[in-house]
């Protein structure tokens, strides 16, 4: 279970790095426009980037069961919001690519660290 937590927390970071120092690139990837303020940066660093990093460095730092439950929760937030968004405002394949990812990181933390939630 170690290196199923380990790879969580470093999959967190990873990913939240490019919402972090290249909010250009993200916003790019996931179709975002700039609306001629520095707003929509702001939110690609903080929601895609900062929450992310912070998530997987806590994780980590902290070690514990609970803490790496966290992070699949906060994955598992990002998977509800995509599924929403596929019925509610229509399917795309990336869309549904980042459910996916977004989707199997939750459940692999969350089976992973099962425990916590008194289910082993």
């Amino acid at each position: 279970m170690d290196i199923i937590n380990i790879l969580v927390a470093l999959s967190s970071i990873g990913f939240g790095l490019f919402g972090w120092v290249a909010p250009n690139y993200t916003m790019q990837v996931v179709d975002l426009k700039d609306g001629g303020s520095t707003m929509g940066k702001s939110e690609v660093r903080a929601a895609s980037g900062g929450v992310f990093v912070i998530t997987g460095m806590a994780a980590l730092l902290i070690g514990t069961p609970a803490a790496y439950l966290m992070a699949g929760l906060v994955w598992g937030g990002g998977a509800t919001g995509r599924l929403i968004s596929l019925v509610l405002d229509g399917y795309t394949q990336k869309k549904m690519n980042f459910f996916v990812i977004e989707l199997a990181v939750a459940v692999a933390a969350i089976w992973a660290n099962a425990s916590v939630l008194g289910l082993t």
